[in-house]
């Protein structure tokens, strides 16, 4: 389905083949989650954490949007929480921007909120940081994707998850103010759009 003309062309060049057999294994356990729910004609709730809420969870979250809209998945509701709240770092929106997404400042602050939009006639991905349990967020029936291995270890159950499912990622805050900032979060983006991709290509409609 549509995406925008530039993020058509960066997913258009996403390699799946870069990603190594282990790391497929990984991803199956949300393939297998999201397949069932498509089978069974039920609403796919994604739910994905981190910490903070400011890096790793948003750019899953905004990718897995934006690819189940890409292969025409139905009924997918992406979120993102952390174990605390605190604000989306401005590197991710500009990466995303960067990437061709439409994103816009909906309030400013401490913790600001974002739209951010993959296609024209599609609604955007509202992005801002929250505890996983925010009332902006699922109680019930969602997957819980474990994207750093902090929160990961930290929360070993999460209120109302149907499924935990740890794919973790490493930090790109480890980079910020440093020369090659800009670089390690854009490919970090990269390669959370490539595995979200894969999910995606494998759901059988």
């Amino acid at each position: 389905m549509a995406l925008n003309n530039s993020l058509n062309d960066f997913v258009s060049n996403l390699d799946i083949a870069s990603i190594s057999r282990d790391r497929k294994e990984i991803l199956l356990a949300l393939v297998a989650f999201i397949q069932q729910k498509v089978d069974r004609r039920k609403p796919i709730r994604l739910n994905f954490i981190c910490t903070h809420n400011s890096r790793r969870s948003h750019l899953s979250q905004v990718w897995a949007q934006t690819m189940a809209h890409h292969f025409g998945i139905n009924n997918v509701n992406c979120y993102s929480g952390g174990t605390e709240a605190t604000a989306l770092f401005p590197m991710v929106a500009s990466t995303l921007a960067h990437t061709g997404f439409e994103v816009h400042t909906l309030s400013e602050g401490r913790n600001p909120v974002y739209s951010i939009k993959f296609s024209e006639n599609e609604h955007p991905v509202i992005c801002f940081s929250k505890k996983m349990d925010d009332g902006f967020n699922p109680e019930s029936d969602f997957a819980a994707i474990m994207t750093c291995s902090q929160a990961d270890e930290g929360c070993p159950f999460v209120p109302g998850a149907e499924k935990r499912i740890p794919i973790t990622y490493e930090d790109p805050k480890a980079f910020d103010n440093t020369p090659q900032q800009a670089q390690k979060y854009s490919e970090r983006s990269q390669h959370i759009a490539t595995e979200m991709f894969y999910v995606f290509s494998q759901i059988q409609k």
